[in-house]
């Protein structure tokens, strides 16, 4: 385990975590603001763990899990990447609907960032949202985030920029 809130453990993935990963990025609803908008494949979660393992190795930070301290199971799943090579770290997160609008995002997200400008020395931080995600919006407002240029993405669409400093 990394560090605890008051309900949720945060700790590094682990081989062996793709029917977790699955739960959360294979849920429609929240495939909806993620990448292309379509659930992933389970197949992609073993390569998603090779690549945060990898990351781990690399720069010592990368995809976190997030369980209920009271129930043992995934909520979501969070951390700090660098998609493409980019140069500053990017906050990615995802909590499985069932999860949402309890307050998660905004007490485990609060944690996530201070534990990473403390212990892995992280500085400017980004993160990308869907323009219709206004849960999400939010909960970056409510950490400090303020709203960048918007960015569009290979496919022609949209993506909104939140930067913290």
């Amino acid at each position: 385990m990394l560090f605890e809130t008051q309900r949720v453990r945060v700790q590094l993935w682990q081989p062996g975590d793709e029917d977790n990963i699955y739960t959360i990025y294979g849920d429609p609803q929240v495939a909806t603001y993620v990448d292309d908008g379509q659930p992933i494949p389970y197949e992609d979660c073993a390569r998603w763990i090779e690549i945060t393992l990898k990351n781990y190795e690399s720069r010592g930070y990368g995809m976190l899990a997030f369980i209920s301290k009271e129930t043992g199971i995934w909520i979501g799943c969070g951390g700090f990447v660098h998609p493409g090579g980019q140069q500053e770290p990017e906050l990615k997160y995802a909590f499985g609907s069932d999860h949402w609008g309890q307050g998660y995002a905004t007490e485990v997200l609060t944690q996530l960032v201070i534990f990473g400008r403390e212990s892995w020395a992280l500085k400017s931080i980004i993160a990308t949202v869907h323009p219709e995600n206004s849960a999400s919006q939010h909960v970056l407002s409510k950490l400090g985030f303020t709203r960048g240029e918007d960015r569009i993405e290979d496919d022609g669409e949209v993506t909104q920029v939140w930067e913290l400093d």
